[in-house]
């Protein structure tokens, strides 16, 4: 399997300029074959990311003679993204390609493995030499490309290194485990176990609306407005690194404790357009949970959108179509049952996510659990209290 690490660079001023070239190249290769792409495609033609790569590579030279400065892999990758973008997009997986402004946050460009070499703290870049790393490459195995990109003001590299993959055959001696993500906590796992929602964007809001307000206040284009802007991108990179570590140990943890994991397939996409929910939706980052516990797990089952997990009875099968979104305890007038929504809903994703050729493990399905305090190994993995 592919494993990609990111590790942030030490560039000086010599490599920052090279990289802010490079990626300029690479944002100018994918601005012209983009133009290009539909202009053609107004015309009737077809246009593919390979022709448009020779196109590109026939007139360089003459117009673009800059771009000899870099290393050549900046603008031939944007022409094969180019080309999957288009694929999302007419199989409606994504949105129609734009083009890209100088003026993001965020740029990359990509070199192929043939064209660097990394030696403990170091990566030697084509046209420019060796940069330092802040720390050594933690896969071994083969490398297959990297991407250096820019966040804020910083400078990392991503590394692709095809690895063996890390689920052996002790992973299906762990049980399984529903969980039910949601916002009052971030997740409610089957065998009782409640994770507390971080909420970390609240702990920077403040801060980030003082900062929107002084860049609104400034001349754009100014000193002062390079200044606020930088500021606030580096919070946003603040936050974006709080969540990710908080999601990142949660699935950890889920990795190494339970075999197989099921959740449940939410439309996130429907679930924004709650405006009064759609920020508190956001900083739990759902699509995050889900592809890194598809990659970290034995086994991920989903349990469709439209099941009423919070409202079936978990014991009988009995549906509560009374049940409101305050209501925050399932009582059933069948059997009985009074627990949680949340954990009802757990059990109820484990039990029909779970595959038929495999028994569901009854000791994940927790009944009647009182304590809700996140056990001790979970509140060492997470680094709470």
């Amino acid at each position: 399997m592919l494993r990609s690490h990111k590790i942030q660079l030490i560039p000086n001023q010599k490599a920052v300029e090279y990289f802010r070239q490079a990626c300029g190249c690479a944002r100018l290769a994918w601005n012209v074959a983009l133009a290009k792409w539909k202009e053609g495609y107004q015309n009737g033609d077809r246009p593919s990311g390979s022709g448009l790569k020779v196109w590109f590579n026939s007139i360089k030279r003459e117009q673009y003679p800059f771009v000899y400065a870099v290393t050549k892999c900046a603008t031939e990758r944007p022409f094969t993204n180019l080309q999957n973008a288009f694929n999302r997009f007419f199989s409606k997986q994504g949105g129609h390609p734009k083009f890209k402004s100088r003026h993001r946050s965020r740029d990359s460009f990509y070199v192929s493995n043939d064209k660097f070499s990394v030696s403990g703290k170091y990566i030697r870049i084509p046209r420019l030499g060796v940069v330092r790393m802040t720390e050594k490459l933690r896969y071994q195995g083969k490398i297959f490309g990297a991407t250096i990109s820019r966040t804020a003001d910083r400078w990392f590299v991503s590394i692709q290194v095809e690895v063996e993959s890390p689920i052996g055959s002790d992973a299906l001696r762990k049980p399984s485990v529903g969980i039910d993500l949601g916002i009052k906590s971030f997740a409610v796992l089957s065998d009782g176990t409640s994770i507390d929602n971080p909420r970390i964007f609240k702990r920077f809001e403040a801060k980030l609306r003082r900062l929107n307000k002084s860049l609104s206040r400034k001349v754009k284009g100014s000193s002062n407005w390079k200044k606020t802007k930088a500021k606030l991108a580096r919070l946003h990179y603040r936050i974006a690194c709080c969540r990710l570590d908080f999601v990142h140990k949660f699935t950890h943890f889920i990795a190494q404790n339970y075999s197989t994991v099921c959740l449940e397939d939410l439309n996130v996409a429907g679930m924004l357009r709650n405006h009064k929910l759609a920020k508190h939706i956001q900083d739990i980052s759902l699509f995050e949970v889900r592809r890194q516990l598809e990659y970290k797990c034995n086994e991920v089952h989903f349990v469709s959108r439209f099941d009423a997990t919070s409202k079936t009875c978990s014991c009988c099968d009995w549906k509560n179509e009374n049940l409101a979104l305050e209501d925050r305890v399932f009582e059933c007038s069948s059997c009985g049952l009074v627990e949680d929504r949340d954990l009802n809903a757990s059990k109820n994703i484990l039990r029909w996510a779970s595959p038929k050729v495999k028994p569901v493990d009854q000791k994940a399905l927790a009944r009647n659990v009182k304590s809700r305090v996140k056990p001790s190994g979970m509140k060492q993995e997470l680094g709470v209290g």
